[in-house]
């Protein structure tokens, strides 16, 4: 590596207690391997298990551990927002809380941050989604180059590694899991660069996801309408 950087690990964290004690053990694990100071930053989008109540414990004996706990359910872009405004380290490493990514991709992706302002995950493999999981994600990310001429080949992907500058001073405004799109929105016009890894994710030890709810995917194509009339806006004003 050619310079470490301190680290904040941010997770986004909904009815997580099955994987996510294991998690943060990896993490902690991890950590001294990338960087000499790091925090681990878990945002609960108010949970109705017990895994707020695990981090809290774990929170007690580790400093590094910082826990945000969301009042209401915002559908992941409020805690995913909020673990961004709230990490204080050089480099956000951003991933699902149940931890898709293999060791040896994080050791290998975190380094690349020294020559670029985000690297992003995308999976080599296609995915076994069902019939509808892909037309509703075929049509997703058609929009989403069409509309805000993104070209990130997976753009919701469950890993990143970001720049804390990048995001300095951004409010983002989706409460969906649409504020990836934001997020690399801002990243465009503030001319940052992007390096896509290539990765294969892990399946789930435990729990299951949450982002293919029907709720979830309704309030992502309403963000997406309302980032595209605010962004209209601004380009006209």
């Amino acid at each position: 590596m050619k310079e470490k950087f301190s680290i904040s690990f941010v997770l986004p964290m909904f009815n997580e207690s099955q994987n996510i004690e294991r998690t943060i053990g990896t993490i902690r694990n991890l950590a001294s391997e990338l960087t000499d100071e790091y925090e681990i930053v878990i945002v609960d989008d108010a949970s109705t298990d017990a895994g707020a109540r695990i981090v809290e414990v774990m929170k007690k004996n580790d400093p590094t551990v910082r826990l945000f706990c969301l009042k209401t359910n915002t559908k992941f872009g409020g805690a995913f927002a909020k673990g961004f405004e709230e990490a204080k380290k050089d480099v956000i490493v951003y991933m699902d809380s149940d931890m898709p990514v293999k060791l040896e991709d994080i050791k290998a992706s975190v380094p690349l941050i020294a020559d670029f302002d985000i690297v992003t995950g995308y999976s080599k493999v296609k995915k076994g989604d069902t019939f509808f999981r892909k037309i509703v994600s075929g049509t997703y990310n058609f929009l989403v180059e069409s509309l805000f001429a993104l070209d990130v080949k997976d753009i919701n992907s469950g890993y990143k590694v970001v720049r804390n500058s990048v995001t300095e001073g951004i409010k983002f405004v989706s409460r969906s899991p649409f504020v990836d799109v934001e997020l690399f929105m801002h990243a465009k016009r503030k001319n940052c660069t992007i390096h896509q890894y290539p990765l294969i994710f892990m399946p789930r030890e435990g729990g299951k996801s949450h982002i293919a709810r029907l709720p979830v995917i309704l309030a992502t194509f309403r963000d997406m309408l309302k980032i595209k009339l605010l962004s209209r806006k601004k380009t006209n004003s």
